[in-house]
């Protein structure tokens, strides 16, 4: 209650309030799709490309006219005669907007606060989790912009929850979790292409969370049963992979790729290659998790196969509302993040393999930086936490909870690596969100392991200064946004390419 209240209290000071042009980017990109499909118009191409950002904004727009809480709901609705009629329009659906990102940023703090009770032992500390996450700079933007990545970035999240629960505790069920798991990371991807970051590390996370009470049950080693399970899974999956196989086509297709994306397919220009590289490096992560925990060989079939129902019924939520571009876009990934990334630096050196390997070692020694705070600084209040959590890996591997050393560097080198690819968009403060909570997580597993700590003379001032230092750094971008002196005038640049019907007052009639 004290969490949901203070951020209820953040969003209506700043946020709710500022100016409908103050954040202006994807707010404006969101609430023009929303216009135009709500008016009986196709979407209009979107990056990201904000599939369920937008699915569910016309929902919500659709449900407030309906009770007569919103006129500008569509395109024709929105005056272009005089700019003070517009302004009020676009005030009244930016504010619908961003009270529906508020509402999903708490539904994203709740979820993660009950996952991360089952994950710890201490309820205390699964609360000291949540209350990092939810005071964190990740979510201090998202809850009040309507940014992709506040649904990209938790389904992959919770993902990785439920694989953790998985991972410990063996049930007749578990293929179906990793179904589960499948379905939301694709999901996630639907929304926001960076979202593959995160969705490539997993399984590598969650290598070192297995434990002896996560081999499998008697019935995936000794039921004769268990191959009929495992057949029907495999039946399942080649059933909805043959359904999927139009959008799959549809998002390889070299006429529709050429005209989507910005960026050639990777790897000779052959599309499909690195797709096919993440599945098989999927299924060598699933192959030593088996081997290491002791996973039979029945159950890790069926795992695999029950990963293909879920990546597969994910592509199939396309279909609820079809555009070509978005199959495109969630197919080929990397190729639309190449078509934002600065690559300049490698214009001069012919952009080899050593050129890119020299770049990202690069950027890893800037990202490092950010991470001191005081060399590079910035309103990510997760930096304060990783000063703790890295002496924490040595202090837990020297006290003999190796393994708990081992899943908190994997979740650190993983969000290092994460961190890294996105500083070639310079680490945008949105990014946050898609590694802050694997550095909360890996803090809450060191404290969860080591609860002894807490009676240590140095925790409660250690404890009161992280806690000050999230509340008020966190805060330090939203207010910064909110009062900065700056007008709508750079929207102008990319209106005709984003938002070609929508008439800005400021941007004349180009």
């Amino acid at each position: 209650m004290l969490i949901v209240a203070l951020l209820a209290a953040s969003f209506f000071l700043v946020g709710y309030f500022i100016v409908y042009w103050r954040n202006a980017d994807m707010d404006f990109m969101v609430v023009y799709n929303v216009f135009l499909m709500n008016d009986g118009q196709p979407q209009f191409y979107f990056d990201h490309p904000a599939y369920f950002t937008i699915l569910l904004v016309k929902g919500w727009f659709r449900f407030l006219h309906q009770f007569g809480l919103l006129d500008a709901w569509k395109l024709s609705a929105i005056p272009s005669s005089s700019a003070a009629a517009f302004d009020e329009a676009m005030t009244s659906a930016v504010r619908a907007g961003r009270l529906l990102s508020f509402w999903l940023a708490i539904a994203v703090v709740l979820i993660f606060a009950v996952l991360m009770r089952r994950i710890v032992h201490d309820r205390r500390l699964a609360m000291i989790a949540a209350f990092a996450f939810a005071s964190s700079g990740a979510l201090a933007m998202q809850m009040r912009i309507m940014r992709t990545e506040l649904i990209a970035a938790p389904l992959v999240l919770f993902a990785f929850l439920i694989l953790v629960l998985a991972a410990r505790r063996a049930t007749n069920g578990r293929p179906l979790v990793l179904a589960l798991a499948a379905f939301l990371c694709m999901l996630g991807l639907e929304n926001k292409v960076h979202a593959i970051l995160p969705i490539a590390a997993l399984p590598l996370m969650i290598l070192p969370f297995g434990s002896a009470t996560g081999t499998s049950t008697s019935f995936w080693k000794q039921d004769p049963r268990r191959w009929l399970a495992a057949t029907a899974l495999a039946v399942t999956a080649l059933v909805i992979l043959w359904v999927t196989l139009p959008l799959i086509r549809t998002g390889f297709d070299p006429i529709a790729m050429a005209a989507t994306l910005p960026a050639k397919p990777l790897f000779s220009g052959t599309p499909g290659l690195y797709q096919a590289a993440l599945l098989a490096w999927t299924v060598v992560a699933m192959v030593a998790f088996s081997t290491v925990w002791k996973v039979s060989f029945a159950e890790s079939v069926a795992g695999m196969f029950a990963l293909v129902i879920g990546l597969c019924a994910a592509l199939l939520v396309l279909d609820i509302s079809y555009y070509d571009a978005n199959v495109v876009t969630v197919m080929n990934p990397l190729e639309r993040m190449l078509g934002f990334a600065d690559l300049s630096p490698l214009s001069g050196g012919g952009g080899g393999p050593f050129a890119m390997l020299g770049l990202l070692a690069l950027d890893g020694g800037r990202v490092l930086l950010r991470y001191t705070f005081f060399l590079s600084s910035s309103p990510r209040t997760a930096v304060f936490l990783i000063w703790l959590v890295v002496p924490g890996i040595v202090y837990a591997w020297r006290r003999g909870e190796k393994q708990a050393a081992l899943q908190a560097a994997v979740l650190m080198l993983s969000g290092f690596a994460i961190d890294t690819v996105g500083m070639r968009r310079g680490l945008k403060d949105e990014y946050f969100i898609f590694t802050d909570p694997f550095i909360i997580i890996a803090g809450a597993v060191l404290l969860d392991r080591m609860n002894t700590l807490r009676f240590h003379r140095l925790a409660f001032p250690i404890g009161a200064i992280l806690i000050t230092l999230h509340v008020v750094v966190g805060q330090a971008e939203p207010v910064k946004h909110g009062f900065a002196r700056r007008g709508p005038e750079g929207i102008c640049e990319w209106r005709m390419q984003y938002l070609p019907l929508l008439q800005l007052p400021w941007c004349g009639k180009a």
